[in-house]
């Protein structure tokens, strides 16, 4: 049976298959502190160490009103440069460590998500989005830039045009605008947020999650790459799956016309 530790700041929460990593701080709107960032990484390795039983990962944050409104003000008032940098590392190699997890991660976006809250969701896999959710880089009102990957994976998502004028005016943009730009993948209302969550994991579930893991890991590593030299890259994976017990059962199933039971090996 799966040991879960208790933790300050965030809540941990394996249900059948499904990890959910609750950002809980509703008092703050969930901001991320040096605690807070050190209780997701210790999450994280729970995640890690249980993968054989773990195979997808919810983030969200606790209270209708915020997903993640920010890092926090009050810690990095009176921070110094090296304090900064500190901070700064740490978040990266939290969010590093989300990016780069085998499982595939869902952000389930249930409210504010600015600053450190949309660099934490653009760490994940999937952005399902409630109807009322806002989201913004809004760093430059308070004169300095986005530290926490914003320059980064903003822009992958969006490009260099839009990743630069949502950081440069610093304003925040609605659901409906997220989706359309590509930083959200679904919007739901919010009372429907966590079942449609809920239901694309459980989608993922029922496949070969050595493949799903390949995939994403392909993608990943492959999208900044030559062409040719990406097509070479997915060649290897593809050929890797054939080399599991999931692709013989996959393939074995269908030729059967029956519901696949992937071994996950």
């Amino acid at each position: 049976m799966l040991k879960l530790n208790t933790y300050e700041n965030i809540l941990l929460d394996v249900q059948a298959g499904i990890a959910t990593l609750t950002i809980n701080r509703p008092k703050s709107m969930n901001a991320l502190n040096t605690a807070t960032l050190t209780d997701i990484g210790a999450a994280l390795d729970v995640i890690k160490a249980n993968a054989d039983t773990i195979k997808v990962v919810i983030i969200t944050g606790a209270g209708p009103k915020a997903f993640v409104a920010g890092a926090d003000i009050a810690e990095m008032h009176d921070m110094n440069s090296l304090a900064a940098a500190e901070l700064s590392k740490t978040a990266h190699a939290t969010f590093g460590r989300i990016e780069n997890l085998s499982q595939l991660t869902i952000a389930a976006v249930n409210g504010y998500c600015l600053g450190g809250g949309l660099e934490l969701a653009a760490s994940c896999d999937i952005r399902v989005v409630s109807d009322r959710a806002k989201f913004g880089q809004p760093e430059v009102t308070l004169g300095i830039v986005p530290g926490f990957g914003g320059t980064q994976r903003l822009t992958r998502l969006v490009g260099r045009g839009k990743a630069k004028e949502m950081i440069a005016m610093g304003t925040m943009v609605d659901a409906q605008e997220a989706y359309r730009i590509g930083i959200a993948e679904e919007i739901a209302t919010p009372d429907e947020l966590m079942a449609k969550v809920d239901k694309i994991a459980q989608t993922v579930m029922k496949n070969g999650l050595i493949a799903v893991g390949m995939a994403k890991y392909v993608i990943d590593r492959a999208a900044d790459l030559p062409l040719d030299t990406a097509i070479d890259f997915e060649t290897q994976m593809w050929a890797q799956t054939f080399a599991t017990a999931d692709q013989t059962e996959g393939m074995t199933a269908f030729l059967e016309k029956r519901p696949a039971a992937f071994p996950g090996k």
